[in-house]
């Protein structure tokens, strides 16, 4: 398994275990009266995002088809590149939502608005870079 997609994999792993986490503490807020705003779209920008998308880059940098001899795997360093972008806006979007729903717009507005472009972004290099994976037989 290439170093990248342990990276990946593993990553996705650790988002698994903290958005279940969250999941578990939204569903004891009328337990323990600890409300966390914005709570409910980080949990699924994690579970989705961080576990499922992101292990899904990595078996897929690891198991689709070879791109050439050459390159097997296309780019490893535009691998990378979607790997710390992704990252980062995913990052940038857990700590910015729950900060903009309690003072909308602002400096915390333009995080949002940054995270999104960065997954964004990343959506688009991991796309740029597997495309031509994408064959037939």
């Amino acid at each position: 398994m290439p170093t990248l997609t342990r990276w990946y994999v593993k990553t996705s792993l650790l988002y698994l275990v903290l958005s279940l986490l969250i999941g578990l503490l939204n569903t004891l807020q009328p337990i323990t009266g600890l409300s966390v705003p914005a709570v409910f779209p980080v949990y699924l920008h994690l579970l989705t995002i961080g576990w499922l998308t992101l292990f899904i880059f990595g078996v897929v940098f690891w198991m689709f088809p070879k791109y050439s001899r050459e390159q097997p795997r296309r780019s490893e360093k535009l691998g990378w590149a979607v790997y710390v972008t992704l990252n980062l806006g995913l990052i940038l979007r857990a700590i910015s939502e729950p900060l903009n729903s309690l003072q909308p717009g602002g400096l915390w507005g333009w995080m949002l608005a940054l995270s999104a472009g960065l997954l964004w972004i990343a959506g688009n290099l991991f796309v740029i870079n597997t495309w031509g994976r994408v064959k037939e037989r």
